[in-house]
């Protein structure tokens, strides 16, 4: 694999450093490396980068300092295997520990930019399907957001878009020869701030979202879509499909042989039935959820698309680096497709992880409820999105 790092070692540089999308191909390809994190415990601990072959370690800034001064850095990561991967908020404190590691004779490098190029890092490739249309898969590696647009003669819509890439979507829409008609949401999103608002504004597109958002509370113009309903994408048809359960308004989007299933079904699992109504109602959510996946998802053929609104480490991509797959795929390797309903909502209930951080006030704003600044936003939803119950 090509190492779109090496023009770092050029004399001149500070230190040798790792672009964000040259660490997300290696995370993806499995490569084994030690991700030193020198950011204070709490951020750590809210927010780290993980994967399958990673091993993360926090050793704060300040201990390298400390080290520095006794000569004792190479004692401060002797129990830490190489290559190392130092990251921190803005790239600078860990280009200091890198510094010292590699006068060790440690094999270090440092994440260009750290965190928040991590979080700014935002890719786009092509799904290969047979549909009546152009589909492009955006994949936000540092949360594992998934975002779709759909380009069909001179128009386009995008699903589940991100506030923090709006313009993305917009200038993107342009390359491909289209003008962005609909903003869709699958659902009211409890992981990440939503986009469909500002892409309304920017492209002059309706912003799209599930009916059931109103009962909850929606506070801003919006079209608004039941089972069935359907939208005109240039020469495409998008259909609603009614999949209520992650919760009660959710909906998936029919494309021909492709199903947008927002957080409904994952590569790795299904959506998590809590976050609307807590514990408490999760279980009667769990129930829609298995009556949503039985009755209006596995009915569908084999090979449909399943194109998913997250992953996480557990999921692997294809070998185009796209996370998609056959639902018929799904249904053989993911046992919840198959347990018996009691079963099924004792595994979609138990032992969840952490509610994505922020999720209320996430919740609010992607109503309408509640106004937030960019800066602010950024700060709602970084970490995993946690949406999905694993399998």
């Amino acid at each position: 694999m090509t190492d779109r790092s090496d023009h770092a070692d050029r004399p001149g540089d500070e230190q040798p450093s790792i672009a964000p999308d040259a660490l997300a191909d290696r995370l993806r390809s499995g490569d084994a490396m030690t991700v030193l994190d020198v950011r204070d415990r709490d951020e750590f601990d809210r927010w780290h980068l993980e994967g399958d072959a990673v091993e993360a370690v926090q050793i704060p800034h300040v201990r390298f300092i400390q080290a520095q001064a006794t000569g004792g850095v190479d004692d401060l990561v002797a129990d830490l295997s190489e290559p190392i991967v130092a990251v921190c908020g803005r790239g600078e404190a860990s280009a200091h520990a890198v510094g010292l590691l590699r006068e060790a004779g440690i094999e270090a490098r440092n994440l260009a930019g750290g965190m928040d190029a991590w979080a700014d890092l935002y890719a786009v490739r092509e799904l290969e399907v047979d549909a009546p249309a152009r589909v492009f898969q955006y994949d936000r590696p540092s949360s594992g957001c998934l975002a779709y647009s759909i380009v069909s003669g001179n128009e386009a819509a995008v699903i589940d878009p991100l506030r923090a890439f709006a313009d993305r979507y917009v200038a993107d829409a342009a390359d491909f020869g289209a003008d962005l008609t609909y903003a869709i949401d699958t659902h009211v999103h409890a992981d990440h701030v939503s986009g469909v608002r500002d892409l309304a504004s920017r492209a002059e597109a309706d912003a799209v979202l599930p009916d059931g958002a109103r009962s909850r509370g929606l506070a801003f113009d919006a079209v608004t879509l039941g089972d069935g309903d359907e939208l005109t994408v240039g020469e495409t048809t998008l259909t609603a499909v009614a999949t209520p359960g992650h919760t009660t308004e959710s909906l998936s989007i029919r494309l021909d042989s492709v199903l947008f299933t927002g957080d409904t079904l994952f590569l790795e699992g299904v959506g998590r039935p809590d976050l609307e109504g807590g514990s408490e109602e999760a279980p009667t959510a769990a129930r829609r959820l298995y009556e949503s996946l039985r009755d209006r998802v596995l009915e569908q053929s084999p090979e449909t698309v399943v194109a998913p609104g997250h992953y996480s480490t557990a999921a692997d991509p294809g070998a185009d680096g796209t996370y998609a797959d056959r639902l018929g795929t799904l249904r053989d390797r993911l046992a919840a497709l198959s347990m018996a309903e009691d079963e099924f909502v004792a595994h979609a209930t138990t032992d969840l992880p952490p509610r994505p951080s922020n999720h209320e006030r996430i919740v609010a704003t992607n109503l309408g409820l509640e106004d937030v600044d960019p800066e602010t936003a950024f700060e709602l939803e970084l970490g995993p999105n946690n949406c999905a119950v694993a399998d």
